[in-house]
């Protein structure tokens, strides 16, 4: 692989890593929004540790849901 390639493939990956990350910033702030709506209020200590909560088991499912997919998309399921 040339240098080129290789900067366009790092590049490329970047790029995709900040697309990323603000379409997690724009879910973020959606979920909270509906989190406020909701409960009221995510400014306690307890609302905030229940919101953790909360996405850190939707990230986890949504991860196995993904991974499966691609499993199943590459015919290893």
């Amino acid at each position: 692989m040339t240098l080129r390639s290789e900067v366009l493939t790092q590049v490329a990956a970047l790029m995709t890593a900040a697309f990323g990350l603000v379409a997690a910033l724009a879910w973020n702030g959606a979920i909270q929004a509906i989190f406020k709506a909701v409960f009221g209020t995510t400014d306690t200590i307890t609302g905030q540790l229940i919101y953790a909560v909360l996405i850190t088991i939707i990230a986890v499912v949504a991860t196995i849901m993904i991974a499966r997919s691609v499993a199943s998309a590459k015919g290893e399921a």
